[in-house]
Order: structure tokens, then C-alpha cells, then sequence
């Protein structure tokens, strides 16, 4: 779950660009997407290309 606390003296947009920033990051449209719409099998083929790209980027 993503969560963001404003400041103080934060503004509304640069609160918003943080909410925005960690839910691209969580991959949370990503996801809503595959579970909402039929994947066909060359998506599948190019979310798993990334997928390995990022793990062997971050390991």
C-alpha cells in the first residue's frame, strides 16, 4: 500500500508527484492492468524481459 504524508508547508502537487513517483515504483497500475485485460503472449514476453532486466539491474 502506498502512503504519503504531507508536510507542514508541503504543497498539494509536490505531494501528489511523490504519491505518484512511489505508485510507478510499486508497479501498481502494472499490475492492475495484466490482472484487468487479457495479456497477449508477446506482452507477457516483454513484461518478463523487463522484469528480469530490473532484478538483474538491482542484484
Amino acid at each position: 500500500m502506498t502512503q504519503v504524508i504531507v508536510g507542514e508547508n508541503e504543497g498539494i502537487e509536490s505531494a501528489l508527484r511523490r504519491f505518484k513517483r512511489q505508485v510507478s515504483k510499486a508497479e501498481i497500475f502494472a499490475d492492475m492492468k495484466r490482472l484487468r485485460n487479457f495479456e497477449t503472449p508477446i506482452e507477457k514476453k516483454k513484461r518478463k524481459a523487463i522484469a528480469r532486466r530490473r532484478k538483474r539491474k538491482f542484484n
